[in-house]
Formats: C-alpha cells, structure tokens, sequence
C-alpha cells in the first residue's frame, strides 16, 4: 500500500494547493447532496460526515456545507438533479480505471469521458469488466507532526486497521471498507485530528509498467479528474518508487 497511499497523499496535497477553489467545492457539494440524500445528519449518516469533515479540511464555507445538505435532503431545490455514476474503463496499456462522477446530464459526462480516454489511447468498458479488479478500503489520513507513531499505531490497530505508515509529513491508515468507521472513532476519540477519511478504490492485483508509460498514463488520469462531473478515478496502476520519482523529476 505504500506506493498508493504516497500517490493518494500527493494528490490530496495538489488538491488543497489547487488554485482552482471553486472548481472543489463544487466536488465536494455534490459528494455532500448525495451523501445527505440518506439522511441530513451527519452523526447518524456516516457517508455525510465523511463528506462534511473532508469539505471542512479544504476550509470550504459552512453556509455551502449547509446549502448541500439541504439540497440533498429535499428542503433546498435550486438545480438540476444530480445522480451518482461509476463508469468503468481503460487507460492506454490495459491500465483499467473506474471512474466516480456525480452529474446532472449522463450524455455530457460520458462524451466526455470517451473523449479523454480516445485522446490518450483508452475506451470505455462494458458494466462489470472492471469493478471484479478492485475492492473498497477505508482510507485514514492525518498529519505526523507532534504524533507518536507507536501510540497511534496501536489505537488504530485494536481499532481494526489493516495498515498504519508514514508517507512524507502524514500517517496513512489502510482499512477494510467495514472497519473505516470504528477506527476514525477510535483516532478522535483519543484526540487525533485527522485530515482526511474516505472510502476509496483499491486494485486487487496492480499493474507494473515502465515508469515513463505510466507517468503518461497518469497524465490520462489527472486530465479525467479535471473534467468537472469527475469526483474520482481509481486505476490499477502500481504507484512504484520509480514512478513517483519519474513524476517528480
């Protein structure tokens, strides 16, 4: 997980650094509408919380938290219905992505998508030809400054965690889609403050290709997480060492 987590953790950084606020409050209001569609509480509606915590982390107002919420609980109708979709793909090189995109209009977001993917040598999948390739893990982020390791790292373990490193200035924490919410619990009831905590995408069996096809393939990728009815893309690219020096070079 460490080559995956230090890509997830460089991603996150460019995220928050993004010039572009409006462009992921946007993304994170939709995540928000979605998630409060099942309840507008997030002590009781853990997708929301997520949702809410991960929007607080990038300082996004409360009064857009708030309008989100209502948006998706019905008490706000002030745009096009939005409906969650993961397409399945694949990437130049048999790299398969899946691809999270909340949109108001399904024709736009995959004219989109398969432009993209047509640009960089990729194609859309059929149903079911990608998703068996990957499984849901919790993913826990939160600075390391000031943490003692060891301490953290059996708070998070008796918790359920299945990974605890240190990747740069953060502490990443790997869980099976079950345990995400017992170990934040555990992590802020002992007064961690923890950065970022979300279910994400992980590859069963990752893909090894040479460091200057996939810092191409990434390429790829970065310019579908652009598109503005993206949330997420998730591949089964193997993020090696040599890749992440590649990309930083």
């Amino acid at each position: 997980m460490s080559g995956h987590s230090k890509w997830s953790t460089i991603k996150r950084k460019k995220a928050a650094n993004d010039s572009k606020r409006g462009a992921i409050f946007t993304r994170l209001a939709r995540e928000i509408t979605i998630a409060a569609r099942q309840g507008g509480d997030p002590e009781s509606n853990f997708a929301l919380r997520l949702a809410v915590d991960k929007a607080k982390a990038s300082n996004m107002p409360k009064d857009n938290i708030e309008r989100a919420i209502k948006r998706g609980t019905g008490e706000l109708k002030d745009g096009a219905e939005l409906e969650e979709i993961i397409y399945e793909a694949y990437a130049g090189h048999g790299v398969a992505l899946l691809i999270e995109t909340v949109t108001d209009n399904r024709n736009r977001t995959i004219a989109d998508l398969k432009h993209v993917l047509g640009k960089y040598g990729g194609a859309m999948a059929e149903p079911g030809s990608v998703t068996w390739q990957f499984e849901q893990k919790g993913s826990i982020s939160l600075p390391s400054a000031g943490v003692a390791f060891d301490d953290l790292f059996l708070i998070a373990a008796d918790a359920g965690a299945e990974d605890v490193s240190t990747v740069d200035d953060y502490i990443e924490i790997a869980t099976s889609r079950e345990d995400l919410h017992a170990v934040l619990n555990a992590l802020q009831d002992a007064g961690y403050t923890v950065e970022n905590a979300q279910l994400e995408w992980v590859s069963k069996t990752p893909l090894d290709l040479d460091a200057a096809v996939a810092v191409k393939v990434l390429g790829a990728i970065e310019t579908l997480e652009d598109l503005d009815d993206t949330q997420n893309v998730y591949s089964n690219l193997n993020i090696t060492d040599e890749i992440l020096a590649a990309i930083e070079a």
